[in-house]
């Protein structure tokens, strides 16, 4: 592997909205595309690390969501998972991708999986690193979290408790043997784009909208059963969100997907990179 790869920031307008997103620039033109699609709160650079192992080797393109990261949607743009799919489904579209695997994590879960039931014919493959598709991993604090509701009382300022610095620092440290070996500037970075106009407006929005991803688990259940893509599952088992029982859930619609638990929280890879960069280089070469 180089040490430093080519990595093009750019921007494309899809729908009005100006979608940022980092493309790695390999050694062969035709080696494999893997879509990178992040969690909350963070955006394309939670990738960084993998850009540095495997760009070399593979096309990487990991999108900004609209309301996350450098991306800049209109005003009037109404925050929910189907729209998040929406925009990154004509990304896709505007790249004139056909044909690539696609990298779950978090949010990535129902962004990813909605984009394979309506264009099935695009996805090679399936990586799935805390991405939830399951009732069976979901924690109770995020069962409780997902049943609030706009009309509750205090159910926003819970939500926006979330979006604090605090907030979230906790999804990066928490289930981390050693928070010290976390960059301080991947929770920095994702609580400055958290702050700037608007944006916790859209993540409010998501978080009550976040019950509508549950209602499609069945959906997504099925499609992985009538596709069997080959699939690559990663789970840090200490997230407080999404738990190990739901990285074995996928073995139940995917016997022959490789599972590799770690022993770290949601982000693992700002702790387990090394661990998990080869098991993708190898899940693509394959």
């Amino acid at each position: 592997m180089s040490t430093f790869p080519r990595v093009h920031h750019r921007t494309i307008d899809v729908g009005g909205v100006e979608v940022a997103y980092r493309e790695s620039v390999p050694e062969r033109p035709d080696a494999p595309t893997l879509l990178l699609l992040h969690g909350f709160p963070s955006s394309s650079h939670q990738f960084r690390g993998l850009f540095a192992a495997l760009g070399d080797r593979y096309r990487l393109i990991a999108p900004d969501y609209p309301g996350f990261g450098r991306t800049a949607a209109p005003e009037d743009y109404r925050y929910s998972f189907d729209a998040l799919a929406d925009t990154i489904e004509g990304f896709v579209e505007r790249l004139g991708l056909t044909r690539f695997s696609f990298y779950a994590f978090d949010f990535g879960a129902p962004v990813g999986f909605r984009i394979a039931l309506r264009r099935p014919e695009w996805i090679e493959g399936l990586v799935v690193q805390n991405g939830n598709a399951y009732e069976a991993g979901l924690s109770q604090g995020a069962r409780d979290f997902i049943a609030l509701r706009p009309d509750q009382p205090e159910a926003e300022a819970t939500i926006r408790n979330l979006l604090t610095l605090e907030g979230t620092r906790f999804q990066y440290e928490t289930g981390v043997a050693d928070p010290s070996v976390i960059a301080p500037e991947s929770w920095t970075l994702d609580q400055h784009f958290l702050d700037l106009p608007g944006r916790k407006e859209a993540q409010v929005a998501l978080a009550f909208d976040y019950h509508s991803n549950v209602d499609q688990y069945d959906a997504w259940q099925a499609w992985m059963r009538t596709h069997t893509p080959p699939a690559l599952i990663l789970w840090g088992t200490g997230d407080p969100f999404f738990t190990e029982p739901g990285a074995r859930a996928y073995l139940d619609d995917l016997p022959k997907a490789g599972l590799h638990l770690f022993a770290t929280g949601h982000f693992a890879l700002e702790t387990h990179l090394a661990e998990i960069a080869p098991l993708i280089a190898e899940f693509l070469d394959r």
